[in-house]
């Protein structure tokens, strides 16, 4: 009665362990496909670089050197770019809806007609910046930024029709 309990487990355990095996012989290793959108420019220098009209979105810029950079027309949607220098930066047209711009110099930085819903722009530097046209609806700002940004605000946005003043809630 033992020998055949032995031999019962034994057959068990040879099949369990051909199975294993014909699995682990025949799997086809599963290769992911690039994604060629990803761009990492973590503590880059891209200083007066051109990346106008380009598809940066998702990009992250964390502590980037950008003074100068044209990122006119570009689609920076849920891209990071915390604690970047866009000193005198072209962002004119340039969605960055759903952007993380937290802690990022934008003093002189042309703003117009940029688009900055659902960002978040928390302690970030604006003066002197052009944002006329831009959007910022449902925007986190600082309530300093806000009234300092509505004593410039000007302007509707030609792509999502928001006045600027509106999408501050200047009064």
């Amino acid at each position: 009665m033992v020998a055949t309990m032995l031999k019962r487990y034994l057959v068990i355990f040879c099949a369990i362990a051909l199975s294993i095996l014909w699995v682990l012989l025949c799997a086809q290793p599963a290769f992911a496909e690039e994604d060629t959108r990803f761009l990492g420019y973590g503590n880059a220098h891209l200083e007066n670089q051109d990346f106008s009209h380009q598809n940066l979105s998702g990009g992250i810029f964390v502590s980037a050197e950008m003074r100068g950079t044209d990122f006119s027309g570009a689609d920076l949607t849920n891209a990071i770019l915390t604690k970047g220098n866009l000193l005198g930066a072209n962002l004119s047209g340039a969605n960055l809806a759903g952007a993380l711009v937290d802690r990022v110099t934008l003093y002189k930085a042309n703003l117009t007609n940029a688009i900055f819903t659902d960002a978040t722009l928390s302690n970030s530097i604006f003066e002197e910046s052009d944002i006329t046209g831009a959007d910022f609806t449902n925007a986190i700002l600082d309530r300093y930024a806000v009234s300092q940004l509505c004593k410039r605000a000007a302007g509707v946005n030609p792509v999502t029709g928001v006045s600027t003043r509106d999408s501050l809630g200047c009064r």
